[in-house]
């Protein structure tokens, strides 16, 4: 088997207006498709940001998600590059956002060759944000 590329992401949210809010608005992402009443599901969404996509999905009926945790297994966070780390937390915070990740008492800090911070989805995902991809 040969992968062709990574399609996308799932994340499961309790509070999906916010969620969604927060992937369209903050971090760019187009609304490809809401569907309603999705197998037991308010809904199921895609958004997609140039190739790469998340399927954005509501707790199936009488259920409620645990919260988030980077002490689990499996993924710990999502990953975006941009071209000014700055800019890019400013905008950001200029929305309102601020659950953001401090190291060593700083919300941006510097990695390798370069700079990222980490900021927290409404649906608690860790998202980092950086200007230069160390790999």
């Amino acid at each position: 088997m040969k992968i062709k590329k990574l399609h996308h992401v799932c994340i499961q949210t309790n509070c999906y207006e916010e969620s969604k809010k927060f992937y369209i608005e903050v971090l760019g992402f187009e609304l490809v498709k809401e569907t309603p009443n999705f197998h037991q599901r308010d809904y199921n969404t895609w958004l997609r940001l140039d190739d790469f996509m998340i399927e954005l999905q509501t707790p199936k009926s009488g259920t409620i998600f645990t919260e988030w945790s980077s002490m689990s297994s499996g993924p710990v966070h999502l990953s975006f590059l941009v071209e000014n780390v700055q800019k890019a937390y400013n905008k950001i915070k200029s929305q309102g956002y601020s659950d953001f990740k401090v190291k060593n008492g700083e919300e941006i800090y510097k990695v390798e060759d370069g700079y990222l911070f980490k900021v927290k989805a409404p649906e608690g995902t860790e998202i980092e944000v950086r200007d230069e991809a160390d790999i």
